[in-house]
């Protein structure tokens, strides 16, 4: 019971203080728990808070029993509360010095369990996602999922970088946490309510807010959440950025804790790209090159590509019974050779693949009419996204 009472004056000091948490856990810190703070009188108050403070008359037992009985409605719908005195709070989030007082969790992992140490990475970007990000986006994510560390994947349920990570992560079997600006009892996006409830009922994952229920989704509750993805991870990758966006604004905030930024370059005149350009020449972040150097550079060990694997079982399906295994095995070489190069021109791929014209031809156009791969005007060849 005394355990649940301490929970009760954390999530109260989160409610109270949830846009100061800096005063919040220097309260923790001088007094060690929530509740010899909430046992301090109106004098102490006066001397500490100072008399004016909108919170003093905020911090009584009152608050603190609101907030039991609403963490014992909370616990009925599947979700806990960690504070930051407790050993189940993550500990890379606790080393921040503006991290929340406390997180609401909706997972069907226990919280003791959900914030044990492991590799942990955000993927976060703009909304308005291009083809290009988005192909880039899965690309690495499922690379992640082929190393053996296989890290979970953080990010914010938004629409364009944060679903396509989330998604991706969920296919590739990668466990995933969802940051929320809003309470732990709303989804926002409505949009994306499946893939919250798929993520809060699978092993690993998690919704996460550090609002209390009721919260609504304001603009202002999005930034103040960036700092809660950034703090959670151990290293952050940029997907695309306009130089004004959320996604910088998390960057930022990551490389002030000490993680290890990166960055996808893009086109100088495209604006979803000039974000991540600036913050790799400002030495902020660290240029996205290859998936290669990327797993070099987060020390992930590379085991295998799933997607491979995948696609291979997808030929198989599709033609093994109908044609050779040498001509299978050229589609193979094909779409290898076209993932490792978006766009490849039809003639550049005949020479790679050491395959003729005219055959290249009626294999790529049988790949195209399957929905392996895509073909422009010019048959420059791309493996289209989802694949």
């Amino acid at each position: 019971m005394k355990h649940f009472e301490e929970k009760a004056y954390l999530c109260a000091l989160n409610r109270i203080f949830g846009f100061e948490p800096k005063t919040a856990l220097a309260l923790l810190e001088h007094f060690g728990s929530a509740s010899e703070v909430f046992a301090l009188n109106e004098k102490e108050l006066d001397l500490i808070l100072g008399p004016y403070s909108k919170h003093r008359r905020s911090i009584c037992l009152r608050a603190a029993e609101k907030e039991a009985r609403e963490l014992e409605t909370l616990a009925g719908k599947g979700i806990s509360f960690t504070g930051w005195t407790e050993k189940e709070y993550p500990e890379l989030l606790r080393q921040c010095e503006d991290a929340p007082v406390g997180l609401y969790v909706r997972s069907s992992t226990p919280v003791e369990e959900l914030f044990k140490a492991r590799r942990e990475i955000a993927v976060v970007g703009t909304r308005n996602i291009s083809f290009y990000g988005k192909e880039w986006c899965r690309k690495t994510v499922s690379a992640f999922a082929g190393t053996a560390e296989k890290p979970r994947i953080i990010s914010g349920l938004a629409f364009g970088t944060d679903i396509c990570a989330h998604r991706t992560a969920l296919e590739e079997g990668l466990e995933t946490i969802a940051v929320m600006a809003t309470g732990p009892d709303d989804i926002y996006p409505r949009q994306h309510r499946d893939i919250a409830m798929q993520i809060s009922r699978t092993p690993g994952c998690a919704l996460v807010t550090d609002y209390p229920p009721g919260t609504a989704p304001l603009a202002i509750h999005f930034l103040r959440r960036n700092r809660i993805i950034a703090g959670l991870s151990g290293s952050l990758l940029l997907i695309e950025s306009r130089v004004k966006g959320g996604g910088m604004m998390t960057s930022r905030l990551a490389f002030s804790y000490n993680r290890d930024v990166y960055a996808l370059p893009g086109r100088v005149d495209d604006p979803v790209s000039q974000g991540c350009n600036y913050l790799i020449k400002s030495k902020i972040a660290e240029p996205v090159i290859s998936l290669e150097t990327l797993m070099e550079s987060l020390g992930l060990t590379s085991v295998k590509s799933p997607g491979n694997d995948r696609w291979r079982d997808g030929l198989e399906r599709e033609y093994g019974e109908r044609f050779s295994r040498d001509k299978v095995d050229k589609m193979a070489e094909m779409l290898l050779a076209i993932r490792k190069e978006r766009g490849i021109p039809l003639d550049t791929l005949c020479s790679r693949c050491s395959i003729g014209y005219n055959e290249a031809v009626t294999l790529a156009g049988m790949l195209e009419a399957d929905g392996f791969i895509s073909m422009d005007m010019l048959h420059r060849c791309t493996i289209p996204s989802g694949k």
